[in-house]
């Protein structure tokens, strides 16, 4: 029987899991970096260049929303932005060295959250549970 209750239960997960971010991040010393900056840097530790555009579609994120979240990375030093020699209008985005510095610390936190989520379940109910969101990640989308 349906409950209604699962964005909400959604939504209580999904805070719990920024903090627990927030913590790890704190506990590296990795002052400044919040979890939304984590889509961006996870992306650009591929160790390819983006466009702000690319890096928007990518995370799923305006344009206008990476630009402040570049801007904020690129005062810490983890990222450069170059401006394209054919269009003025595209600007690149790459890790600084102090950026590729950061993949351990980000290899951590994520393997710490996932150990955290997935410490209950099975094995068939992650797969299904996994599952279940992704279809509803994809119904939601218009």
């Amino acid at each position: 029987m349906k409950q209604g209750n699962m964005i909400a239960l959604i939504s209580s997960i999904a805070k719990k899991a920024h903090n627990l971010i927030i913590r790890e991040l704190e506990a590296q010393g990795l002052d400044g970096i919040v979890p939304s900056h984590g889509d961006i840097l996870a992306q650009l530790l591929t160790g390819k260049e983006y466009t702000m555009q690319e890096l928007a579609k990518k995370i799923h994120r305006t344009k206008p929303t990476v630009t402040v979240l570049i801007d904020k990375l690129v005062d810490l030093g983890y990222v450069t932005k170059e401006k394209s020699c054919e269009d003025n209008r595209v600007t690149f985005v790459r890790l600084t060295e102090k950026g590729r510095e950061l993949k351990p610390s980000f290899t951590e936190i994520s393997e710490r959250l996932n150990a955290v989520v997935y410490q209950g379940l099975s094995d068939q109910e992650a797969e299904y549970l996994e599952a279940a969101l992704d279809k509803l990640n994809r119904d939601l989308n218009e």
